[in-house]
C-alpha cells in the first residue's frame, strides 16, 4: 500500500468509529450537565460519598442497565467527581456500565452459554467491588 492509500484508510477507519459512538459521546455530556447541574451536592455524597459502604455495590447495580462506551462515560465521572462521589464509587460505576451492561450481556449471549456469563459477571462484578472498596480506602 502506498502512503496515500494508508491515510485513505485511515480516515475512512476514522469516518466509521465516529460514525458508531458520538451519540453515546453527546448523551453522556448531556447526562454529565444533567447530574452537574440539577443533582444536589449532599444527595450525591450521601449516595456515592466514601463514608456509604453500600454506595460500591450501588453504583454497580446503577450501572447494569446502563451502556455507554469509555468515551461517552467520561462526563459522567467528571459530573459525579465534582458533586463530591467518592473516587471508588465512581470508578466501580464506569467499570459496570462498561463492561456489566444489560446490552454487553445480551451481545455475550451470542458467543457465551449462561454458565459462562455467570462466571463472567462473577469474576468481573468481584474485580469491580474490590477496585472499587480499594480506591475509598485509599483516597
Amino acid at each position: 500500500m502506498t502512503l496515500v492509500d494508508r491515510y485513505k484508510l485511515g480516515i475512512e477507519a476514522v469516518r466509521e468509529i465516529f460514525s458508531r459512538v458520538w451519540i453515546w459521546i453527546i448523551l453522556g455530556i448531556g447526562m454529565g450537565a444533567l447530574i452537574h447541574g440539577y443533582v444536589p451536592q449532599d444527595l450525591m455524597l450521601r449516595i456515592m460519598g466514601a463514608d456509604q459502604w453500600w454506595g460500591v455495590p450501588a453504583a454497580v447495580l446503577m450501572g447494569i442497565p446502563m451502556y455507554t462506551n469509555a468515551a461517552g462515560v467520561i462526563p459522567i465521572v467528571e459530573a459525579l467527581l465534582g458533586k463530591g462521589a467518592a473516587l471508588g464509587t465512581v470508578l466501580t460505576f464506569m467499570m459496570s456500565v462498561i463492561a456489566l451492561s444489560l446490552p454487553e450481556m445480551i451481545i455475550l449471549r451470542q458467543v457465551l452459554n449462561i454458565r459462562l456469563i455467570g462466571v463472567f459477571i462473577g469474576v468481573v462484578g468481584s474485580g469491580i467491588l474490590l477496585v472499587g472498596f480499594l480506591f475509598n480506602m485509599l483516597f
